[in-house]
């Protein structure tokens, strides 16, 4: 009887393996079908995402704010602490989005705009200062000479051809202007805050009554933790950029760096990717600092940058951030090569949190292996 149960498991493995093989070669063989298929679906359910996700980043706020509703005197207050808290943090939303519409995007939008009418301008004399620097003798070296004429061999126009940042424009245009894409997305996210409750309840029915109690609690477990990690470092870290890019902006405009509201919200968002983000950023800026304003200027604006970025790792960083994720920065690093390898620029945000929970999974199952062995040798002895 054993025997034949072992031999139908033999069998049963292989066609498991063989059904696999076909699945795998029939992706491979439909490759172009089916990511046109996973496009639509991606386009499709990209509203619902959206929504979820706002309200995973409203989910704190609106918990706090109904608190606050739950202890107030009115009964109507308290009976709808939720609604009315839901209300509260979308009028809040709905105020900084207008104060950034009327005072930030138009700055940001203007000095693009400029930046871009005037980037033949500020090519020109940066190459002409590139074509004296040999008269210099104390430059007059075969490897600088070497730089200087790889520099002055990239056509850096091409990065900013009028009629591909015409198409791109176009393009955010039109996804913006998706009202049916923007509606879908509040609605789902009113709906997912109002109804978090429930949702929570019916994902722990599913797993309690899917696995046994030992691992679904086991589950329960893992998803707060992953929920707690990814919530304290997008929170944090988003808030260390505004607080970057303000920062930033100001010390450029003390320094009379032209487009330093621009330069400045551009490292503040360059600085949400650990490590990298903030060498892009500052590399960058200073790059568009010697076109618009010479060497000197971008020499100083990189010294005040590099200082404001060292004030940010060891005083501002630890105290919004700190080290809730317990990672060293060998492993971050790693985390956004891989997460920027294969995702571009949302992979490199998204890694340090998702690199965080594996190593919480990977760390727990070994000290379960090393627990058991322990208990075996000790009722071995």
């Amino acid at each position: 009887m054993n025997q034949s149960k072992k031999v139908w498991k033999q069998w049963l493995y292989c066609f498991v393996f063989a059904v696999a093989v076909i699945v795998v070669y029939k992706i491979l063989d439909n490759y172009t079908y089916i990511k046109g298929w996973l496009d639509n679906l991606f386009e499709v359910i990209m509203p619902f995402s959206i929504g979820i996700l706002i309200a995973y980043l409203l989910y704190l706020p609106c918990r706090k704010i109904e608190r606050i509703y739950e202890k107030a005197r009115l009964k109507f207050l308290k009976k709808r602490a939720r609604v009315c808290s839901i209300i509260t943090v979308y009028i809040i939303l709905l105020i900084l989005i207008i104060i950034a519409i009327n005072f930030l995007v138009p700055v940001i939008a203007q000095s693009l705009i400029d930046f871009i009418n005037n980037f033949q301008n500020y090519y020109n004399v940066a190459m002409e200062k590139i074509q004296n620097l040999p008269d210099n003798p104390i430059i007059n070296q075969q490897f600088i000479q070497e730089i200087i004429q790889n520099v002055q061999e990239i056509n850096l126009k091409q990065y900013f051809n009028m009629e591909r940042l015409t198409q791109y424009a176009k393009g955010v245009a039109d996804a913006a202007s998706s009202v049916v894409n923007i509606f879908v997305t509040i609605i789902v996210s009113i709906y997912v805050l109002m109804e978090r409750r429930h949702i929570v309840e019916f994902i722990k029915k599913i797993i309690f009554a899917m696995f046994d109690f030992k691992v679904a609690q086991k589950i329960k477990n893992y998803f707060n933790r992953t929920n707690e990690i990814f919530f304290k470092f997008l929170a944090s870290q988003v808030l260390d950029a505004i607080v970057v890019g303000i920062l930033t902006s100001i010390a450029m405009s003390i320094l009379g760096v032209k487009y330093a509201v621009l330069l400045g919200f551009f490292i503040g968002l360059s600085n949400l990717i650990p490590y990298f983000g903030a060498i892009i950023g500052v590399a960058i800026s200073s790059i568009i600092t010697i076109f618009t304003g010479g060497l000197p200027k971008a020499i100083w604006m990189l010294i005040i940058v590099i200082i404001l970025q060292q004030i940010d790792a060891n005083i501002i960083n630890p105290k919004i951030v700190g080290n809730s994720l317990k990672m060293s920065p060998l492993l971050v690093i790693f985390a956004v090569t891989i997460g920027g390898a294969y995702f571009g620029m949302l992979g490199m945000f998204l890694a340090v949190p998702i690199f965080a929970v594996l190593k919480v999974v990977i760390i727990d199952y070994v000290e379960y292996k090393n627990r058991k062995k322990q208990v075996s040798m000790e009722e071995e002895a």
